[in-house]
């Protein structure tokens, strides 16, 4: 079914205006975005296949629904017949500014003021992704998102992960603190034996120079899991 073969007031658009954004389901508020479908797939059709759509990274699990939906890459949204590219354009770049929303709460914020928010940040950033990344948000001395880089990549080990790298970013940034994050392509968040022991081994190296490690958060599509929160630091 096309929006114009529903009640002027069930639509999208005007129920928005009306109502407010609240009021629209998540099939809704994406079909808006989406604006039409093609011969043969209502555009309510698309977004639905859209919120059902599988990571080609981990192709066991769905995307749970709008927030996963935001762990799409480009190459995800082309398996959804009829989303051109100019779809896929806009999806991303509301991705793109969904990461930059959160960055500017967590420079303006204290980390530990918003922990869900650096969770949904690192998610938006990693979860997605086919291989491990192993990533460092540098913090100022009010826990201030400073700068987040991406220093490593591939199976991620001890021995993989350089902590005088970590150290020299960490110099550069003149961070006070860090919170250490990578991803499980295979779709879980539990941490491994090899993650706690780097954990301890950069929390270690990084008090050489007094910064401190606040947290290292695994991640994964729809997922994250604290080690601070768990009591592994």
């Amino acid at each position: 079914m096309s929006l114009q073969d529903l009640p002027a007031d069930a639509r999208p658009r005007e129920k928005l205006l009306a109502r407010g954004p609240g009021a629209l389901s998540d099939v809704e508020l994406l079909a808006l975005l989406l604006r039409t479908g093609i011969r043969g797939k209502g555009v309510l059709q698309m977004a639905q296949e859209l919120l059902q759509l599988k990571s080609k990274a981990n192709d066991n699990d769905g995307f749970d629904g709008i927030a996963g939906l935001l762990h799409a890459s480009a190459d995800d949204l082309k398996r959804i017949k009829g989303l051109g590219p100019a779809k896929r354009a806009e999806l991303v770049a509301v991705l793109e500014l969904s990461r930059r929303a959160l960055a500017q709460q967590l420079k303006e914020r204290t980390v530990f003021a918003t922990p869900d928010a650096v969770k949904h940040y690192l998610q938006l950033h990693l979860a997605a992704k086919a291989h491990e990344v192993f990533a460092v948000l540098f913090l100022d001395v009010q826990n201030r998102l400073l700068a987040m880089e991406e220093l490593f990549r591939g199976t991620l080990t001890q021995t993989s992960v350089y902590p005088r790298e970590v150290v020299l970013r960490a110099l550069h940034h003149q961070a006070s603190a860090v919170v250490l994050a990578h991803n499980h392509p295979s779709g879980t968040v539990q941490p491994s034996r090899a993650d706690e022991t780097l954990t301890q081994t950069l929390k270690t190296t990084l008090a050489l120079i007094d910064v401190r490690v606040l947290d290292h958060v695994i991640v994964a599509p729809g997922e994250a899991l604290s080690m601070a929160e768990r009591g592994l630091l």
